[in-house]
């Protein structure tokens, strides 16, 4: 009978660690969730500036090849 309420005593505690273990699991994976969701905002943000980015390349190199056709228009004397 001894045995029977040690194995009992036993299993107790060890269903306690295995419900602390399974507690403290699933913090891990609510934290693991939370940093994937902040990876998955900066990676959206930093897709919206390259896409800004490409846009401000596109408009300046526009810009450089107006500027320069109009530059081409003057005509300096030769040098001597």
């Amino acid at each position: 009978m001894e045995v029977l309420v040690g194995n009992a005593g036993r299993m107790n505690e060890l269903l306690a660690q295995i419900s602390t273990a399974a507690s403290e699991q699933s913090n891990g994976v609510s934290q693991v969730g939370a940093a994937v969701s902040e990876l998955d905002e900066m990676t959206q943000q930093n897709a919206a500036l390259v896409e800004e980015t490409a846009a401000a390349a596109a408009a300046l190199n526009e810009q450089a090849t107006g500027l320069a056709k109009e530059v081409g228009r003057f005509k300096l004397p030769e040098a001597r």
